[in-house]
């Protein structure tokens, strides 16, 4: 395969960059920016032409789009859960009807989604789910529990794999529901404090909310099959984007590292190198595989290349960090001091660096968010399972083993 882009791909390339030199600036109202961004087109390149208000682009123009915003000082997204995974499971499973009433607001950036798979017993293990979903009338109660829940207290609506068929087990029973999160009473946010003192996660308990059947996705009993499509949506072009924001943070690493001296240590310097060419690697390997439909290996193999280099990642910027790493953020456009081996007190400039702080620099909010890379969005362990069962046809691992 040719990793080159086209001209055609650099002119829009070229386009991106302009328009979001022109609009983009850090800090906005994430909901505002959405709007902004829908107004222009721009959420939903990668669906087919439908009528609902977005612009078409080529795989290779929505890898350059993705690129140039991570490049930008656009705000974080916060309408990426609807576009970039619900939008493609409608367009796949969803009705007509069902497009043109979803798929229109995702675009013009008017309604904000999240997602209801993880509950506290059922996790890596999704198949375990136990929120309920009981038919009343024209619709579904929804009764039950979902955690690490991205966005919820932003988010307008949520799609939710609950069990519609009473006494099913693991995959069998399972529906797809599109449900919304404006429900006093019955539907509850509960935000959740992570190590790095931010709550991007959270709890959502469902108390007999209430979900339309006409909003149910792919027929009832059918919520596992339109599940897993969907979490092949969820590492696609985004990949790529990601990995210019990872380029950001090495390239930050290396600086600290020059700064303090670290990169005059043989390991550290081998460290920084490694990570370095397993970027390189990865995004090879994303571009290799992007756009193969049916690769049921492909999304497993990219979270276990990006969640172990990001974790890496992190615990080296505490290394060239050294001791300043447990303490408060360090200046690195500033001279650092040098320590004084023949004395086991700090000078007063090193005492003034080493000061306490109660905020996280980005190097310690790097290094403690990303221990859970290898956790969310399906553990390690649940990866290298699902290659060795469905790619490499390997046996299949005994149920109920301790």
């Amino acid at each position: 395969m040719d990793y080159g882009f086209t001209d055609a791909d650099e002119g829009f390339r070229a386009e991106a960059r302009a328009w979001l030199a022109e609009h983009a600036e850090a800090g906005q109202d994430r909901r505002v920016w959405e709007r902004t961004l829908g107004k222009s087109g721009w959420i939903g390149l990668g669906w087919p032409e439908g009528g609902y208000g977005n612009r078409t682009a080529t795989l290779t123009q929505q890898v350059a789009w993705a690129e140039e915003y991570a490049r930008s000082a656009a705000p974080p997204r916060s309408g990426h859960i609807g576009e970039n995974l619900l939008a493609p499971t409608l367009i796949a499973h969803g009705t007509d009807a069902q497009k043109s009433r979803f798929l229109p607001a995702v675009a013009a950036g008017d309604e904000l989604w999240c997602q209801g798979y993880s509950e506290p017993g059922a996790g890596s293990d999704l198949a375990g789910v136990r929120t309920e979903a009981v038919r009343e009338g024209d619709g579904y109660r929804i009764t039950g529990q979902k955690i690490w829940t991205s966005l919820a207290h932003e988010a307008d609506w949520c799609f939710v794999l609950a069990r519609t068929e009473a006494g099913s087990r693991r995959h069998h029973g399972l529906s797809f529901l599109l449900v919304p999160m404006d429900q006093p009473g019955r539907v509850e946010v509960r935000p959740i404090r992570q190590l790095t003192g931010t709550s991007e996660f959270n709890e959502v308990f469902f108390d007999g909310a209430l979900a339309r059947a006409e909003h149910l996705v792919g027929g009832e009993g059918a919520g596992w099959s339109v599940a897993m499509s969907l979490l092949g949506f969820e590492r696609g072009v985004s990949t790529l984007a990601q990995q210019i924001g990872f380029a950001r943070e090495l390239g930050r690493v290396v600086e600290a590292a020059v700064a303090s001296g670290a990169v005059l240590d043989p390991v550290v310097r081998e460290r920084l190198v490694r990570q370095w060419a397993e970027l390189r690697t990865m995004r090879w390997n994303a571009l290799r595989t992007l756009g193969r439909a049916g690769d049921a290996g492909a999304p497993s193999v990219a979270k276990l290349l990006w969640g172990g280099w990001h974790q890496r990642l992190g615990e080296l910027a505490m290394s060239v960090r050294g001791a300043a790493a447990t303490v408060g953020p360090v200046d690195w456009s500033q001279p650092q001091p040098q320590p004084q081996p023949q004395s086991l007190s700090p000078s007063p400039t090193q005492a003034q660096a080493l000061s306490p702080s109660y905020e996280l620099d980005l190097f310690q909010h790097l290094f403690l968010f990303s221990r859970a890379d290898t956790i969310y969005g399906g553990s390690d362990q649940v990866q290298r399972t699902i290659i060795a069962e469905r790619v490499l046809g390997l046996p299949r691992e005994p149920k109920g083993v301790v």
